[in-house]
């Protein structure tokens, strides 16, 4: 009976609990809605805020209360809530029919900063065209320098490799070119140590001394609302660079390798020796070579100046810290072999930075980078199309006659002007060119030393103290062995010393004070001084006529002609600048820039410019009106707009504004040679800066929670009173004077698009920028001028753009019996021009 009971009793006990659960099946399948208010952690409403159903295409956006509401939503539905610059949080409906959520702000996403001049600023604070790119993206692929880093990763910005040398410099155009007769190259500010590129083709570019994987970041100024901080450096745009500090925690050492091999994918398609002698002999009309199929292959010039080259790289860092000291420090060695014979760059870079904090209101610190770098060099870069096939090594390889030898018997060099008579004596053996020695050793140190102030609340003093030191050493040798036997004289073989010595000094005082009021104001000003200055020293030995090339370069004193030249210029910079920042609310920002330069360069009346600049920005995403609607998606929206001077200088050396006088001609006294000495430039005491007046208009825009974003920027500058220089009559006793004449436009559009497509473990993202800039000469010398030969080939002229090439039109093949152009040297079965006078 017992037993009966008991088994009764359980029975009982199944049916409950089997009735719970089915209970409990029907709430979860049922309905029903969920409605609420989302909110700050401050209790202050989020308009527009979106609220999604996990796992499917539904979801609602909160109106300009916060208010929200959904239908047809289970108990097992998860709701997810998000807003921009708030971080997400994910709620459970159960049985709730008010749910209620307050959320957190992101602060990665509010706080996201970029460098700007002289500071840093809350990303959604800029006005300005500011492009940044990351580290990671810099060293994506091996580069030796910061600017191959950047190419075609900001729009608008123009990355050319002026030379396929190692270590070969780089040009840089931000928004086109601006000046005619000075640099377009922007300005570098790396750790706040302004540095300066010269851009010119045979040039070691100053940014090589640096290693790519010390970067942080860099940003990139293209507006002149953020360059104009500037001044008459910032016309052609400015690119901060940051490296890396340390952080605090556990000291962390990391080992950085790579090792690859470089080589030419495709050499140039070009006649082999047998189709090389039939066209001579067609062309000539005569045999110059007797059976041109018994020439077979001949010499391929391209392969035995091309090689498979190794590049390495290695780097130590050490980054750590605790709260009031940090450190990173890093060691590295480079070494690429250029894929053309003999050349080559080393570079061994040192990077300490260092920071210290007193106590709650003093800091200080250092940032200082060491490098040496030694270049071998080979000619592939020329500055005219004449010399092409004479003077650089890639030139001279496609335009060898394969018909040619390379080496005598001895295995010397085979030079062609002692090959087949003569005949092709025009164009330089590409070896030749390769055993050239051409040697650059670059040591270079910069160093900044900063000490900052908290005075009051929301005022700091920030000192800093730069020194960017240079020296250069430069060997060059041109056997005599590589010179024709019939061309060789006691002049023969040259080489060159060349010692370059730069040392740029750079103080400034910061004073930077922040307020915040009631939540709604943010007021920031920024005042600066800076003094600079720039000590260049020269010092060459030119030689030629060596009795052989035993000693090569390390022996000048046996040469037969030795003359020595020295150099030694001085400049002067000092600024006064004032900026101030002024937010609304989150959405409506305003910034206000001036600055005074006074330079030593320019015209005893000018020696002073003034350079503003005016920007502001609306975060239409902020508004009420769009929050919810149905643009929910939209997650930003700002609007800017900027207007502003300013200036360049780098067209002109330091005393160019003033009477100069240089060596003349020896002149004979008492029976004893004397140096002459006569004037070298006539004065201008009105010589004044470039001056570019930039607006630009541009667009950012989110979507979904910034996942997908554009930016859209269109840009008119207009650059005036170029430096330039102008041709004077005979009867003045002097060639030319520089003046400020003429002028140049860029007005272009940029666009640039970012993808977020997965962000977890496995990360995808997409990024690709388009630009278009248009170029043009609006003035020459005052509308005296419309037309100028500036080279051989290119010209000068109003309406067109820099750079336009001017020469003959190819018509083609004068025919027997054709009347030839005079004037065209022509001749039968040569190169037909094209009369565009008929």
């Amino acid at each position: 009976m017992e037993n009966i009971f008991m088994s009764v009793r359980c029975f009982m006990m199944l049916l409950i609990g089997m009735a719970c659960v089915l209970n409990a099946a029907s709430l979860y399948g049922q309905s029903h809605t969920v409605s609420g208010i989302v909110s700050a952690a401050s209790g202050e409403a989020l308009p527009g805020a979106n609220i999604l159903v996990k796992g499917s295409g539904r979801g609602a956006a909160a109106d300009a209360d916060g208010k929200y509401a959904l239908d047809n939503l289970t108990a097992a539905d998860v709701l997810v809530f998000s807003f921009i610059g708030y971080g997400t949080k994910e709620a459970t409906v159960g049985n709730n029919a008010v749910l209620n959520v307050s959320l957190a702000p992101d602060i990665a996403s509010l706080s996201e900063v970029v460098v700007v001049g002289y500071g840093t600023q809350r990303k959604i604070e800029t006005t300005g065209a500011i492009a940044s790119v990351k580290s990671e993206d810099i060293v994506q692929t091996p580069v030796t320098n910061v600017a191959q880093g950047l190419q075609a990763r900001v729009a608008g910005v123009q990355v050319n490799q002026n030379s396929g040398a190692p270590g070969g410099n780089i040009s840089v155009r931000i928004r086109g070119t601006n000046s005619i007769n000075g640099t377009s190259e922007p300005l570098y500010v790396i750790d706040g140590i302004q540095v300066s590129n010269s851009g010119g083709i045979t040039d070691v570019s100053p940014l090589s001394s640096i290693n790519p994987n010390d970067i942080e970041s860099a940003e990139v100024l293209k507006d002149a609302s953020a360059t104009a901080i500037y001044g008459a450096r910032g016309a052609n745009g400015v690119v901060l660079i940051t490296t890396k500090r340390g952080k605090s925690g556990a000291t962390r050492v990391t080992l950085d390798s790579y090792c690859g091999i470089q080589k030419v994918r495709k050499i140039l398609s070009t006649l082999n020796a047998s189709q090389f002698a039939q066209l001579e002999n067609e062309v000539f009309r005569r045999p110059l070579y007797a059976s041109p199929a018994a020439e077979g292959e001949g010499v391929n010039w391209q392969k035995l100046i091309f090689r498979e080259a190794p590049i390495q790289n290695h780097q130590l860092s050490v980054n750590g810290g605790n709260d009031k000291t940090q450190l990173a420090a890093s060691f590295s060695y480079f070494d690429q072999d250029g894929v053309i014979v003999n050349s080559n760059f080393k570079r061994y870079s040192l990077r300490l930075n260092l920071d210290h904090r007193i106590n709650d209101r003093v800091k200080i610190g250092t940032s200082i980078m060491g490098s040496n770098n030694i270049n071998s060099g080979i000619a592939t870069g020329v500055s005219s199309v004449d010399v092409v096939v004479t003077q650089s090594v890639v030139g001279a390889a496609i335009g060898a006659p394969p018909t040619l030898k390379p080496h005598q018997s001895d295995g010397a060099i085979f030079p062609f002007a002692d090959q087949l008579d003569g005949r092709y004596r025009e164009v330089a053996n590409p070896l030749g060119l390769l055993s050239e020695i051409n040697k650059r050793r670059i040591n270079r140190v910069l160093a900044n030393l900063y000490g900052e102030v908290a005075l009051i609340k929301g005022l700091t003093y920030r000192a800093s103290f730069n020194i960017d030191q240079q020296n250069e050493f430069r060997e060059f040798y041109s056997p005599i062995s590589i010179v024709a036997a019939r061309d060789r004289n006691a002049n023969s073989g040259s080489a060159s010393k060349n010692i370059l010595t730069v040392a740029v000094l750079l103080h400034e005082s910061i004073l930077t004070y922040f307020k915040t009021i009631n939540q709604i104001h943010s007021l920031k000003f920024t005042g600066v001084f800076a003094t600079q200055s720039n000590d260049l020293t020269t010092n060459n030995i030119v030689a030629s006529g060596f009795p052989n090339d035993v000693t090569a370069h390390e022996a000048l004193q046996l040469a037969a002609v030795v003359s020595t030249s020295s150099n030694h210029t001085r400049e002067r910079l000092d600024s006064y600048m004032g900026r101030v920042n002024y937010g609304l609310k989150e959405k409506y920002f305003v910034d206000v820039t001036a600055r005074i330069d006074g330079s030593s360069k320019m015209g005893a009346n000018n020696k002073y410019g003034f350079f503003p600049a005016v920007s502001a920005a609306w975060r239409v995403s902020e508004e009420n009106f769009m929050k919810g609607g149905g643009v929910g998606f939209i997650s930003d929206l700002k609007l800017r707009a900027s207007y502003g001077l300013t200036g360049n200088a780098g067209a002109i050396e330091p005393y160019r504004s003033l009477a100069l006088l240089t060596t003349g001609a020896n002149y004979q006294f008492n029976h004893g040679m004397t140096k002459g000495i006569s004037p070298g430039g006539i004065s201008n005491p009105d010589l004044k800066w470039e001056r570019s007046i930039q607006t630009d208009i541009g667009l950012d825009v989110g979507l979904l929670d910034d996942r997908i974003s554009f930016t859209v920027d269109i840009y008119r500058k207009n650059t005036r009173d170029l430096l330039y220089d102008k041709s004077l009559p005979f009867t003045s006793g002097y060639n030319v004077i520089t003046a400020n004449l003429g002028g140049i436009e860029n007005k272009g559009i940029e666009l640039s698009a970012n993808a977020r497509i997965l962000d977890r473990n496995f990360k995808w993202s997409v990024n690709a920028n388009i630009s278009a800039n248009r170029n043009k000469v609006t003035d020459i010398d005052g509308g005296i001028t419309k037309e100028r030969f500036i080279t051989t080939y290119t010209i000068l002229k109003t309406g067109e753009p820099l750079g336009l090439f001017k020469t003959y039109l190819f018509d083609g093949i004068y025919q027997t019996g054709e009347a030839i152009i005079p004037g065209a040297d022509g001749r039968t079965g040569g190169t037909k021009v094209k009369n565009v006078n008929s």
